[in-house]
């Protein structure tokens, strides 16, 4: 199976209880899929998908974000698919790594948390983000990558203070699935 093809059946089954605005990015980024046979790469102009994960420590109530270097935010960990990622998992769980610099993340069960759109500058014009969340192990210490300016632990209620709403959405919504709702 291609990555293109696990995306389409990961956003196939996505959405159920996460709302209007949720069930409508994930019928455009199908949509998106359909028409863009290279959707999935960076060197689709009309965009792509990108892969995240927001590292949590849950026993700690908190999240490892990182300063972005070309976007100066606070961001959690992902980017682009890469050809050798064979499903959309296993590329935000190696962009966490590797932003993270720790071994041993697992991403939580039932798929991606959260769906994300938002515009970058031109050739690509759009990240369509599939958003997934990884429980750093006990006592994991990370390790900033080339890609970071910094790498820091953030409570749960400090991510609104630094972050965009993008990122709380993210936070908030990986916290109900922490608490047992999906």
């Amino acid at each position: 199976m291609s990555l293109h093809d696990d995306a389409v059946l990961v956003l196939k089954g996505y959405g159920a209880g996460t709302g209007a605005a949720q069930e409508e990015l994930r019928d455009a980024y199908l949509e998106h899929l359909a028409h863009h046979p290279d959707g999935m790469w960076k060197s689709c102009g009309a965009g792509h998908l990108t892969a995240s994960a927001l590292v949590v420590d849950p026993e700690r109530g908190r999240v490892l974000l990182t300063l972005h270097r070309k976007l100066r935010m606070w961001l959690q960990m992902g980017g682009h698919c890469e050809p050798g990622d064979t499903t959309l998992a296993a590329a935000a769980l190696r962009e966490a790594t590797e932003e993270s610099g720790i071994a041993g993340l697992t991403l939580l069960p039932g798929g991606p948390v959260v769906l994300d759109r938002h515009p970058i500058p031109a050739p690509c014009h759009w990240h369509l983000d599939v958003q997934y969340a990884a429980v750093a192990p006990s006592g994991a210490t990370e390790n900033i990558s080339d890609e970071s300016l910094d790498l820091r632990w953030f409570a749960y209620e400090e991510v609104a203070g630094v972050a965009d709403a993008s990122v709380v959405r993210l936070v908030e919504r990986t916290r109900a699935v922490l608490e047992g709702g999906r």
